[in-house]
């Protein structure tokens, strides 16, 4: 990777050209992923009416990371990152373009929104084995906890600005101005990506040498309490903590009695307390441990989500998961990081893959949350789920403790 920075602070950081570039695509892309989720959300609540229905659309963007993640990360170690970056941004470019035309045509329906969603799936389930990589390379040591801390800092913005733009637009324009935007917006990510200027070698990829590559990764997962940590914690977060988003149309809707806008605005607001949180971690060193501020993190986060559907107003709820965002900008960050700085060169796309898979249980989530909601409502499912998983990750954290005093 050229541009690696060596300077200190964030000065270094936008010093490098390599750096900017990724942030930029982090950031089209990811405003673009939530933007659509809501959109898509939206419409398929209009057109069926089913809190089901909209969970199996949300699935369908996030089922591909449980399949292809660790797969993902084997073959990103042997083709060049770059290329695996520019490609995905075509690919959704043309599938967003797709919709667009759907929808502006009036012929649109939610089988159209699934196949779309599966295949920004599939290439959202390169994201932490190249360009959440290629982030934490483009940088010296002493700088990746920053780098990786602004660039979540940048994510969690972006869970803030897309559902907001998808609630006003799609209450204007509807399904087909939305997705002629995620379009366009992707087509500058992929100029950008095109001129990325990144180095790597590359390996003959062996299908036949897949199993191999992943049972050496798994194996050192198991030796290793930290990444073992992390990756336990995200399982727990992905599938009963983040799935919750799913259900925020029916809930604004059918609990609070709100407008598609301000959907967007209660989707929005844990990314809003996120970006308070990502901007603390960003300009100072934490002097908490990463086990502490991930697994703490996590546990004030899920603790709001369980609040947040029992609240007597929508504004209370609002805060509620702006408060929830402190907690999930410290998970994300720790989730990148710890594995950043404690894998090996050689195995460490293979984790970042095992990783993509744990973030990839969010689709089970999903859908357990949209069939309870069938039968006791949008509410309950929440509160069920979210309990379950403020429990599992309490647990986690008194295991890893133990086996870190233990090491």
């Amino acid at each position: 990777m050229t541009g690696i920075a060596t300077r200190s602070g964030l000065g270094a950081l936008f010093g490098s050209a390599a750096f900017l570039r990724l942030w930029a695509i982090g950031s089209c892309v990811n405003t673009m992923r939530w933007f659509e989720v809501l959109a898509a959300a939206l419409f398929t609540l209009d057109v069926t009416g089913s809190g089901f229905a909209v969970a199996i659309v949300s699935a369908a963007r996030t089922m591909p990371m449980l399949l292809l993640g660790a797969f993902s990360g084997v073959v990103t170690e042997a083709l060049n990152r770059k290329h695996v970056l520019f490609a995905g941004q075509v690919l959704t470019c043309l599938a967003s373009a797709a919709v667009a035309l759907l929808g502006l045509a009036g012929i649109a329906r939610p089988w159209h929104i699934v196949l779309t969603a599966t295949v920004a799936g599939i290439v959202w389930s390169t994201e932490n084995a190249t360009r959440r990589r290629m982030v934490g390379e483009c940088v010296e040591p002493p700088l990746v906890s920053r780098a990786l801390a602004l660039d979540t800092m940048s994510n969690s913005v972006t869970r803030l600005v897309g559902p907001l733009a998808a609630g006003a637009l799609y209450q204007r324009c509807g399904l087909g101005g939305c997705f002629t935007v995620s379009a366009c917006v992707y087509a500058v990510s992929a100029w950008l990506g095109s001129g990325l200027s990144y180095r790597q070698e590359t390996r003959r990829l062996v299908l036949g040498h897949v199993p191999r590559d992943l049972m050496e990764g798994l194996r050192h997962v198991r030796r290793d309490v930290v990444i073992g940590g992390v990756l336990a914690v995200t399982v727990a977060m992905n599938l009963m903590g983040f799935p919750y988003s799913a259900l925020l149309a029916p809930i604004g809707r059918q609990v609070f009695h709100v407008s598609a806008t301000l959907v967007g605005v209660l989707a929005a607001a844990e990314a809003f307390g996120a970006a308070l949180g990502g901007a603390w971690l960003t300009t100072k060193e934490p002097r908490i441990s990463g086990r502490v501020l991930m697994v703490g993190g996590s546990m004030l986060y899920m603790a709001c989500v369980v609040a947040m559907p029992m609240m007597p107003s929508f504004w209370l709820a609002f805060g509620l998961l702006a408060l929830g965002g402190f907690g999930s900008a410290a998970f994300s960050n720790m989730q990148t990081s710890l594995i950043v700085l404690h894998a090996p060169m050689p195995i460490r796309s293979r984790l970042m893959g095992l990783l993509t898979v744990c973030i990839g249980m969010g689709p089970l989530g999903i859908l357990l949350m949209g069939t309870i909601a069938d039968f006791a409502g949008p509410r309950m499912a929440i509160d069920i789920v979210a309990s379950a998983g403020f429990a599992a990750v309490t647990a986690i954290g008194v295991v890893w403790r133990r086996r870190e005093r233990r090491a």
